[in-house]
């Protein structure tokens, strides 16, 4: 299976935090078969004065969609050094590294744990931006779009052109 994965990291040395995490996925979940671009976005979903920087990644991986999410949370987990990217309350905090799925193949998952494609996917041009570039032919197997043109639309709902 095709892993589509987006790292973040919004704090201490950025870009550092998506290469050890980029190296913990390679070494733990698969083969990295594709990286995007970096790109940098604002906190999404909480206020930071700390800017993100992403970038998507595909990983080969022999791996069940749930054992993923594990070694996931477990890379996850090591390197934000036993911190939590919530506060106690459920809010979004800023974090050393974030990893999401952003789809699976073309697979279409709805649990309490794991929802792919990613449900926020349409709306998060950071997650749009480098899943275009890996994937231009990737279609979201509900909305029928490619990312680049979920990211068109994105734009053109903020009145951005």
């Amino acid at each position: 299976m095709i892993y589509y994965l987006n790292i973040g990291s919004n704090l201490d040395d950025r870009e550092g935090n998506l290469w050890a995490a980029d190296l913990r996925l390679s070494l733990d979940l698969g083969f990295v078969i594709a990286r995007s671009s970096i790109v940098e976005s604002e906190p999404w979903g909480f206020d930071s004065d700390n800017a993100f920087l992403n970038m998507g990644i595909a990983v080969d991986s022999r791996f069940t969609p749930i054992e993923a999410l594990n070694i996931i949370h477990d890379i996850e987990h090591e390197l934000n050094r036993g911190h939590s990217h919530r506060d106690s309350e459920g809010n979004y905090v800023d974090r050393l590294v974030d990893i999401d799925i952003m789809a699976i193949d073309d697979l279409v998952i709805d649990l309490p744990s794991l929802q792919v494609p990613h449900h926020h996917m349409p709306n998060r041009d950071f997650f749009l931006k480098p899943m275009a570039e890996l994937a231009p032919s990737w279609e979201h197997p509900i909305l029928n779009l490619t990312a680049q043109e979920m990211l068109h639309k994105l734009s053109s709902d903020n009145g951005v052109q």
